[in-house]
């Protein structure tokens, strides 16, 4: 899903639309020459049955992405050269899609459906040009192999407290890292913001990364 990206103002500042800390980690790591400031939205996550897992975070991401700037209307603080970065992470196992877990016992759940077993995990990027209707979205998807855990294991991990705000129910920088026997793909999709995809889209926005 991506728009021609004409800029009408040189990006000043980024807002990254999302109260998480790992991708507040993961852009910081760019060392972008930009101020960032967070802005945490609570847009609707619900999706048509006919979505492809792609269209599902992008078009999420776009969804989180409007709503930040809609914050930025009424506070008064849409100023030009503003860009909004906001994402979505899903896994999808058997044609399933998992997001996070409802509670601990949906967590458990989760993670014995995907223990032993490959899951594709998809992430999506949106980056939305304030108050201009420059905005542009993509996705990546990366292959997870599971170990085997059992009952004892899943129940020990979910007592950490870890998988309850992950999508699939567990986070691949953490103590899921263990659970984890291989990927296909890029790192950063797991962990839920594709480093090199984000890399190419800013590019669109004249920010360039090393």
């Amino acid at each position: 899903m991506n728009d021609i990206v004409i800029n009408q103002a040189p990006i000043s500042r980024l807002v990254l639309a999302s109260s998480s800390p790992r991708r507040k980690e993961l852009v910081a790591s760019l060392a972008l020459s930009l101020p960032v400031s967070i802005l945490s939205t609570d847009a609707d996550e619900s999706y048509e049955p006919d979505w492809t897992p792609g269209e599902i975070v992008e078009r999420l991401g776009l969804r989180k992405g409007l709503a930040a700037e809609a914050m930025l209307e009424q506070m008064g603080d849409v100023r030009p050269g503003t860009l909004i970065l906001a994402a979505d992470t899903i896994v999808v196992s058997d044609g399933n899609v998992l997001g996070k877990p409802a509670d601990d016992e949906e967590a458990a759940m989760m993670l014995s459906s995907l223990q032993g077993r490959a899951h594709d995990v998809y992430s999506g990027i949106a980056l939305l040009e304030a108050g201009t209707d420059n905005r542009i979205a993509a996705s990546r998807r990366t292959r997870v192999m599971m170990k085997q855990l059992g009952e004892a294991r899943i129940r020990r991990y979910v007592a950490s407290g870890e998988p309850r705000d992950k999508a699939g129910a567990y986070g691949i920088q953490g103590y899921g890292a263990a659970l984890v026997e291989s990927i296909e793909g890029c790192y950063f999709n797991v962990v839920g913001l594709p480093l090199s995809l984000l890399s190419d889209l800013l590019k669109k926005f004249d920010i360039h990364t090393y």
